[in-house]
C-alpha cells in the first residue's frame, strides 16, 4: 500500500499583497500527477488546507477541482483540519465527499470513534486504520479552573493531548480486535511537539497553545505505525524518530523559507509490513524566491545574474549600505525594468536608521511585526519589571486564541 503525505497548503495565501493562485494551481497539478505516477492508494492532508477560516472563492475551486482529480487516482482521502481552517467550513460538504471516498475530520467530536477511519482494499478486506486526530483547541483538552498557573496550564495542556491520542489508540485496539485483523494504525495530527524547529517569518502562528512547543515524540501510544504530523513548514523527524514526521509546507510561504528545500512524503507498506518505508518526494519550485541584502552594488549585481539567467524570482530587498539613498526604490525598479524580476519588499534600513536618529522615532511599523511582537515592544514601552514578562506574554497569548476560536465558533 502507497500512502501520501502532505500539509500546511495555506490556499489563497498571499505574499505582500501579491496572490498566488497560479502557483497553488501548479502545486495541485503536479501533486495530482504524482498521486497517479506513484500510484497512491491513501492521500493525508494534515491540516491548514486553507490560509483563513473564510477562504475565497478562487482557493476553494483550487481545493475542490483537486480532490475531484485525485479521488479517481486515490481510494481513499483523508483531510484534517488545522489551526488556520474553519472546522466547520471543511466538514460542511463532508457527507457529499465521502461519496468519492475523502474523509474530512474538522472537529473533535463527543465520540472519538468518530476520528477513526477503517480503510479497506478492493475486494474489501480492511488494510489500514487512521486515527485522524484535528488541530486540538485549548477548549477540546483543557478545562479552565480559577487560581490556575501558567506551569498548570502547560500541564494540562500536555496532559490533555496525551490523553486524547491515548483514547484514539485504546479505541483502535478494540476495533483491531473485533476484526481479528493486525493491520496498521496510522496517527494524524496538528501540533507542535519538543524540539520543533520554525523559520522566522514562516507563518505559523504563535498562540497559546501553538507556542507549547512541549509534546514529545514519547508520549505518542506506540501503536502508531507512522505518525503524519503538519503546523511546522520545515521538512523534520520529530524526536529523531523516522516514523514521526512533518511534512512540511509545500510552498515557501515567506522569504524566510526561499532557501528550504520542499516536499512530501511517500510512505509504502509492504504486505504484512507494521512498519512503512519513508520516502520524501522533492517538490518543485513554482515561484521562486530571492531575499536579497547589501549596499547598492551588490544589489545590482545580484539583480544582474538574475536577469542574465532569465530569472522570474519575486525579491525582497534588504538596503544597509552607505550612502543614505532616498530614491532607492526609482533605483531598483529601473534595474529590474524589461524583467520577470518583481520587488515585492524593499527595505532601506540606512534611510530608516537615519531618520530614527533625527527624530528619535521608531524604524518599525505594524506591518513589520507579528501579533506576538506588538505585545512584546507594549511590554518595553510600559515599562514592565522583567519578571512579570512570562506571566503576561502567556496570558497574551490565552486570550488572542480564545478570540480566534470564538470567532471561528461564530460562524
Amino acid at each position: 500500500m502507497k500512502i501520501l503525505h502532505t500539509s500546511d497548503w495555506h490556499l489563497g495565501r498571499s505574499l505582500y499583497g501579491q496572490r498566488r493562485y497560479q502557483e497553488f494551481a501548479e502545486f495541485l497539478a503536479w501533486l495530482a500527477e504524482t498521486l497517479e505516477r506513484e500510484r497512491v492508494d491513501l492521500l493525508l492532508v494534515a491540516g491548514d488546507i486553507f490560509d483563513t477560516s473564510t477562504p475565497g472563492n478562487r482557493a476553494q475551486e483550487l481545493y475542490y477541482r483537486f480532490l475531484c482529480r485525485a479521488a479517481a487516482t486515490c481510494r481513499h482521502i483523508v483531510i484534517t483540519a488545522g489551526n488556520h481552517d474553519s472546522p466547520t467550513f471543511l466538514e460542511a460538504p463532508k457527507e457529499l465527499l465521502k461519496a468519492l471516498n475523502v474523509h474530512v475530520i474538522g472537529t473533535v467530536g463527543d465520540d472519538p470513534t468518530d476520528e477513526l477511519l477503517t480503510l479497506t482494499s478492493p475486494d474489501g478486506r480492511p488494510e489500514l486504520m487512521v486515527a485522524a486526530a484535528p488541530y486540538l483547541r485549548d477548549r477540546d483538552i483543557r478545562t479552565a479552573e480559577a487560581g490556575e498557573t501558567i506551569a498548570d496550564k502547560e500541564r494540562k495542556l500536555v496532559e490533555g493531548i496525551r490523553g486524547h491520542y491515548e483514547q484514539l489508540a485504546r479505541r483502535a485496539r478494540e476495533e483491531l480486535e473485533r476484526l481479528e485483523s493486525a493491520i496498521p494504525v496510522i496517527a494524524m495530527g496538528h501540533l507542535f511537539t519538543t524540539g520543533g524547529k520554525t523559520i522566522d517569518g514562516d507563518g505559523v502562528r504563535r498562540l497559546y497553545i501553538g507556542s507549547l512547543a512541549r509534546f514529545p515524540a514519547a508520549a505518542f501510544p506506540e501503536l502508531f505505525s507512522y505518525i503524519a504530523l503538519g503546523h511546522l513548514h520545515q521538512p523534520q523527524l520529530v524526536g529523531g524518530n523516522p516514523l514521526i514526521r512533518y511534512c512540511g509546507s509545500p510552498l515557501a510561504h515567506s522569504f524566510g523559507e526561499s532557501g528550504q528545500p520542499k516536499q512530501v512524503l511517500l510512505l509504502e507498506f509492504e504486505e504484512g509490513g507494521a512498519k512503512p518505508r519513508v520516502n520524501p518526494l522533492p517538490v518543485p519550485v513554482f515561484q521562486p524566491l530571492e531575499p536579497i541584502k547589501g549596499d547598492l552594488e551588490t544589489i545590482r549585481n545580484r539583480i544582474a545574474e538574475l536577469k542574465a539567467e532569465n530569472g522570474r524570482a519575486w525579491l525582497e530587498i534588504t538596503y544597509d549600505g552607505r550612502p543614505l539613498t532616498g530614491n532607492l526604490r526609482e533605483l531598483l525598479e529601473e534595474l529590474v525594468a524589461g524583467s520577470e524580476l518583481k520587488i515585492l519588499n524593499l527595505r532601506n534600513r540606512r534611510f530608516l536608521e537615519e531618520h530614527r536618529a533625527e527624530s528619535g522615532e521608531c524604524d518599525e511599523t505594524l506591518e513589520d511585526l507579528r501579533i506576538d511582537q506588538v505585545f512584546e515592544r507594549c511590554l518595553e514601552s510600559c515599562e514592565v519589571p522583567p519578571e512579570q514578562h512570562r506571566e503576561l506574554r502567556e496570558a497574551y497569548h490565552e486570550i488572542v486564541t480564545a478570540l480566534a476560536e470564538q470567532d471561528l465558533r461564530a460562524e
